[in-house]
């Protein structure tokens, strides 16, 4: 690992293909209603930043993969830190949507 690897940031695309492939799967985003509304990743759900601290589950089993994103990574960072101190032991945050190429569904 490189000092340069602490600014490096995910590669949105690359984990979008890799959520699809692993079972059992959820895909989180994790911006406001309005902004889930303006657009979002196809499969995702949307579980807005400030309401997570609130619930006990998300609807996966704690071994589940969980991706999360947001518009450019730094509410998903958050929020990948709220899901492991709840028990979620496969967290992933993706990064930003606004780094993405793929459909959007709205």
């Amino acid at each position: 690992m490189s000092i340069l690897d602490v600014f490096k940031r995910p590669d949105i695309n690359a984990e979008i293909k890799e959520y699809r492939s692993a079972p059992g799967a959820l895909l989180v985003d994790v911006r406001g209603a309005d902004e889930y509304a303006g657009g979002h990743i196809p499969g995702s759900v949307n579980l807005p930043l400030p309401t997570l601290s609130g619930r006990r589950s998300i609807g996966v089993g704690k071994d589940s993969p969980v991706y999360v994103y947001c518009l450019s990574g730094a509410r998903s960072s958050q929020a990948a830190t709220i899901l492991r101190r709840m028990g979620y032991n496969n967290v992933k945050n993706i990064g930003g949507i606004a780094g993405y190429k793929g459909e959007v569904e709205y």
